[in-house]
């Protein structure tokens, strides 16, 4: 994944409804992209209350949830947090390719965006950089997440 983000685009979000989809597996380090996530939203006016947050077990959960989220009609936009690192074995990378076309097809299924905030990394040295540390996943998905939403409610009508 590249480390050049686009630039952030300033938004009025204080209408737009979120779903965010959290794993509790790595909780620590999803718990640090979870707070630049929400750092992001509020700071572009999106109250606590319109920002549904529901935790799962791990990764390869995340899907199902976003699906429910997306299908309930109460978000604009629907957010999939997890880290997944590597060990002994590639389960990590089948994981992560797993649910990165999993939330895909939410998206495509529903016609609500999905942000795919899964992180897949080599190392434990790697996930804290992109969860806590100097390179900010977190901030990124927020801003991903306003643009798509306000996309969202522009082509149904909507004032963002």
């Amino acid at each position: 994944m590249s480390l050049d983000s686009p630039p952030a685009q300033p938004l009025d979000a204080s209408r737009c409804r979120f779903g965010v989809v959290a794993a509790r597996f790595n909780e620590a380090l999803v718990d640090g992209l979870l707070a630049r996530l929400a750092a992001v939203l509020h700071g572009a006016g999106v109250p606590r209350a319109a920002v549904e947050l529901v935790r799962v077990p791990g990764s390869h959960e995340v899907p199902w949830a976003a699906q429910q989220l997306a299908a309930s009609g109460r978000v604009d936009c629907v957010v999939g947090l997890g880290v997944l690192i590597g060990g002994d074995t590639n389960h990590h990378e089948m994981v992560g390719q797993s649910v990165s076309q999993a939330l895909q097809q939410v998206a495509l299924g529903t016609g609500v965006p999905v942000i795919n905030g899964v992180i897949v990394t080599a190392s434990r040295a790697q996930a804290r950089a992109r969860c806590t540390g100097r390179i900010n996943r977190g901030a990124e998905f927020g801003h991903a997440a306003l643009a798509m939403a306000a996309l969202s409610r522009g082509r149904k009508g909507k004032k963002s």
